[in-house]
């Protein structure tokens, strides 16, 4: 690492930017694919990885999002790829992951970012909502692996699973998430072990409530960002571009030893209860007491 980039004079208050402190080159000659990188989180490892020198790719379902965001990534210098593809169909999401290596080269960083969420009592869920989220969450991260395969297994790569606190902290309105992201877990750890001999790293990030996203508007929509806020012991969101540090130092150089890991970047808010705020949405949404 190095603090070369976004360093103030001495005595001068620095902006917080993480991804400023990592090296422009560190990610230099890899290629990284990312799923639902069109936004949110995703958008924001995209970003990092581009600052720190990877050529890009990104996908999703939304081809004119797809496109916003490649002209952000091209801005930051990188080589951008990108072809839409829904997670949930293997083969549309391998035509997408052939053509970014067509363009770009064999991946060697893949991020199975996409998700779904919204908060449901378990009693009223319907079959097809819960499927619809283990779909896009536990079998697009599935699909992801598979289909990154071949690639990463010549590149010695890193495939990085977006999870989430559901996957280890019971939460009310959540089962579905839950199962889908404690399923992720588990398939980030066996693969962990199924394709360390082909050297491939496999980890999972976990993080916090995020600023800025589509998926954070959606979860604090019912009780206000306050209550989120207050929830994290730290006491505030993350910025986008603390996740995206942590995925670039994990999917590079400087996490060539670590696989079948899962790293918190959640401020501490999954070390507390859920209570509060299960408690909140269910007066918000459900009408409970």
């Amino acid at each position: 690492m190095t603090g070369r980039q976004g360093t103030a004079p001495h005595g001068a208050e620095s902006a917080h930017d993480p991804i400023g402190h990592l090296s422009s080159d560190l990610l230099a000659g890899q290629v990284a694919f990312i799923t639902g990188g069109g936004s949110g989180i995703n958008l924001g490892i995209a970003k990092a990885f581009a600052r720190c020198g990877a050529a890009v790719a990104i996908c999703g379902r939304t081809e004119e999002k797809l496109a916003a965001a490649a002209e952000e990534l091209a801005a930051l210098g990188a080589k951008v790829a990108y072809r839409a593809a829904d997670v949930r169909d293997m083969d549309a999401l391998q035509a997408s992951m052939d053509h970014a290596a067509a363009e770009l080269g064999d991946i060697s960083i893949a991020v199975a970012g996409a998700a779904g969420n919204f908060f449901a009592k378990a009693e009223e869920m319907s079959s097809n909502a819960f499927r619809t989220v283990v779909d896009i969450d536990l079998m697009g991260a599935y699909h992801t692996a598979r289909c990154a395969f071949p690639y990463l297994q010549r590149t010695r790569g890193s495939i990085l699973f977006i999870s989430a606190s559901q996957a280890f902290k019971a939460t009310r309105y959540q089962a579905h998430v839950g199962a889908a992201k404690a399923g992720i877990e588990m398939l980030m750890k066996d693969l962990a072990v199924e394709w360390g001999r082909h050297g491939i790293r496999s980890n999972s990030l976990v993080p916090g409530p995020v600023s800025g996203t589509e998926g954070m508007s959606r979860l604090a929509g019912p009780t206000g960002d306050d209550m989120w806020r207050k929830a994290v012991p730290l006491g505030r969101y993350a910025e986008k571009e603390e996740i995206g540090a942590m995925a670039a130092v994990l999917s590079g150089p400087l996490g060539a030893y670590v696989t079948g890991a899962q790293f918190l970047v959640d401020g501490g808010l999954s070390q507390v209860g859920s209570g509060e705020i299960s408690d909140a949405v269910g007066r918000a949404l459900f009408g409970e007491e």
